[in-house]
C-alpha cells in the first residue's frame, strides 16, 4: 500500500468525444506524417504507447480547435 503506482484512465470530459478522438488518433498516427512522428518520438521517450496515442488526440484536438478558430483547412 502507498508503494505502487498506476496510471489513471481520463475520465474528464465527454465519453463520446473522448473516443471519437481517440479513434482519430489511432488514424492520424497511420496516415498523417506529422503526427506519425511525433508519436514514434514520444513512445520511445517515455515508453508508453498508450500515452504517446493520449497525447496525439490531444495534439488533434488543438489543431482542430484552431483551425476552427481562423477558418483554414489542414495542411
Amino acid at each position: 500500500s502507498g508503494k505502487l503506482s498506476r496510471r489513471s484512465q481520463i475520465q474528464g470530459g465527454r465519453s463520446r468525444v473522448r473516443r471519437a478522438l481517440y479513434m482519430a488518433a489511432l488514424t492520424a498516427i497511420r496516415t498523417c506524417e506529422r503526427f506519425k512522428t511525433f508519436y514514434t518520438a514520444l513512445a520511445a521517450r517515455s515508453g508508453s504507447k498508450k500515452l504517446a496515442i493520449i497525447a496525439v488526440a490531444r495534439k488533434l484536438l488543438v489543431v482542430l480547435n484552431a483551425i476552427m478558430r481562423d477558418k483554414t483547412a489542414f495542411a
